[in-house]
């Protein structure tokens, strides 16, 4: 151990040590938080990305040409966050146009689902088409240290009436590398799938499908890859950033002290972004499409926002106005960035003349999470993310296709992300593996107006270890088998799953196990076990107090 922290941070681990065995918590967490400062990367200057430019002029009209596909998905997007839904982010002062355009202007799916309540799985799913049940992608990779840093975190927090965290003996973060943990690369992605239909493939963003050069965008089928090496949005202390720590969470205080702000190139060495991470990206973006308006380009636009760790450009949070507490402030000073961000994507498809033959579709990978410390931002649903209540997987879905989808279109099937593999396939016209099986079903029917969305026993499924659920049709069950506990609720009369139904409705609870079971039955090993399992509540936020009765799930990952 005194190897790994050095001789400073062993001077200091003495003097905490001094002050008695009673602090013997603090010194645990200034150890983890030494062993967290090793995943910070040393960025080396800022470059100009050397984007592969298209054809001058186009080979087709664009009538000829299959569409082009622009997908923007947001990190933990709140359901309340954006005006659309008539909310927003503290109490509506702070709306978000250009998001609330894209959604009028085409498919607002208004019972849209992620795959799952944590971010890496949902993009998972994302890509492939397919449940963890197939491909083994089940838990989210977590970097090295992570889990026994949130461990040594816990271990100082005042016990209350929630179980501990456990962590799996079996897993240690320094045997198990972060690196090691992505989509093989036997499975198909939607990238993969467009490329064989003549598109040019561009990632901008966030990944965490796996960080070895296998797993990588440039390996999974994408041409071009700008890849957020890591976290941080500005340098901390950079004059332009306004920051807002949540001393209350113990992923928050991981995240400060793991990671550095950097980015990639197709696997190149990191250099630091030219800018505040979400507007860099927008204008990498513009880039993009401007080098390649004379051919059929997928553009996979994954933004880091508004993800902890909470940072803004000083800009948004003035303009935003004084919104308290501070985090809030900081927070929709985010959401405003990410609004300005897809206004922009649209303007620049009208300026070059590609509205019309463009795709654009817009999600967010799980909802918000309840450790921002921020109660609305999943009303009116039921619990964060981290969960697979409402709160936690429910999630904006709205596909803009002008000419091919009427402006004001609801569809008020439930979806769900694995549908948008099948879905893009089928408008870009390229064919379906016919060597695997794919989950999803082709949603662009029922956003034209031709037809309902269709799926086996109107079932869909969610996964986290032990903990399952499956809605069928209006009703969805919760089986948590780590407390053995079970949640049933008619989503048509109780859509904020208040009503617990399980025990008056034994014949219900019944039929939904069977298809869980039968979901199951031939379900491949997870690729990696869970590293940990945590209790998260239903109700209150991470720095709320905790009263015996308070509902909560265990999470395993």
């Amino acid at each position: 151990m005194f190897k790994r922290i050095g001789i400073v941070g062993l001077v200091a681990v003495l003097l905490l040590a001094g002050v008695g065995w009673f602090n013997r918590a603090a010194i645990v967490q200034y150890i983890a938080l030494n062993q967290a400062a090793k995943n910070r990367i040393d960025a080396g200057p800022t470059q100009t990305v050397p984007w592969n430019q298209g054809p001058a002029e186009t080979a087709a009209p664009q009538a000829e040409r299959p569409p082009n596909i622009v997908f923007i998905l947001l990190d933990d997007l709140g359901y309340n966050d954006i005006t659309t839904f008539g909310g927003g982010i503290a109490g509506g002062r702070v709306p978000t146009p250009n998001i609330d355009r894209l959604a009028a202007q085409g498919a607002i799916f208004s019972q849209a689902y992620s795959g799952t309540g944590t971010c890496a799985p949902s993009r998972a799913m994302l890509m492939t088409g397919r449940y963890p049940t197939r491909t083994g992608f089940e838990f989210t990779p977590t970097p090295n240290g992570m889990t026994s840093a949130l461990a040594a975190f816990a271990s100082g927090r005042p016990q209350s009436h929630l179980p501990g965290l456990q962590v799996n003996p079996a897993i240690d973060d320094d045997r198990v590398p972060f690196a090691d943990k992505g989509l093989p690369g036997s499975e198909i992605t939607i990238a993969e799938l467009l490329k064989q239909r003549g598109y040019h493939t561009v990632h901008i963003g966030k990944w965490h499908l796996g960080n070895r050069r296998e797993f990588l965008p440039n390996a999974q089928g994408f041409d071009e890859s700008l890849l957020m090496h890591s976290g941080l949005y500005l340098p901390e202390d950079d004059p332009q950033a306004v920051n807002a720590r949540l001393d209350f969470d113990p992923i928050d205080k991981f995240l400060w002290a793991a990671l550095s702000y950097a980015a990639s190139f197709n696997g190149g060495k990191p250099f630091k972004p030219a800018g505040y991470l979400t507007d860099w990206w927008t204008d990498e973006t513009m880039r993009v499409i401007e080098a390649n308006k004379n051919r059929p380009f997928f553009l996979y636009l994954a933004h880091w926002a508004p993800h902890t760790p909470l940072q803004a450009t000083r800009a948004d949070f003035e303009a935003v106005g004084d919104i308290t507490p501070h985090r809030e402030r900081v927070y929709a000073a985010m959401i405003r960035a990410l609004d300005r961000s897809v206004g922009r994507v649209l303007d620049k498809l009208e300026a070059e003349g590609l509205a019309d033959n463009t795709i654009v579709v817009l999600s967010s990978d799980n909802g918000g999470a309840g450790y921002v410390g921020l109660p609305q931002v999943n009303a009116p649903f039921r619990g964060w993310k981290i969960t697979l209540f409402e709160g936690g997987i429910r999630v904006p879905m709205f596909v803009r296709w002008p000419g091919r989808i009427a402006p004001g279109t609801v569809v008020k099937t439930p979806v769900a992300h694995i549908d948008l593999f099948p879905s893009l396939a089928s408008a870009a016209g390229a064919a379906l593996p016919a060597d695997r099986v794919i989950d999803g079903v082709n949603i662009m029917p029922a956003a034209f107006g031709n037809a309902p969305v269709k799926r086996k026993d109107d079932a869909i499924f969610w996964q986290s270890g032990a903990y399952r659920v499956v809605r069928a049709g209006d009703w969805k069950l919760q089986v948590d088998g780590n407390q053995n506990k079970l949640w049933l609720f008619n989503l048509a009369s109780d859509p904020g799953e208040k009503a617990n139904l399980a025990t008056s409705q034994p014949q219900k609870v019944a039929q939904l196990k069977a298809l869980l079971a039968a979901h199951h039955a031939n379900a491949v090993p997870s690729l990696w076990p869970h590293s940990l399992i945590s209790p998260v509540l239903l109700d209150k936020t991470i720095n709320q107090a905790v009263a015996k009765g308070d509902e909560y799930i265990l999470w395993p990952n």
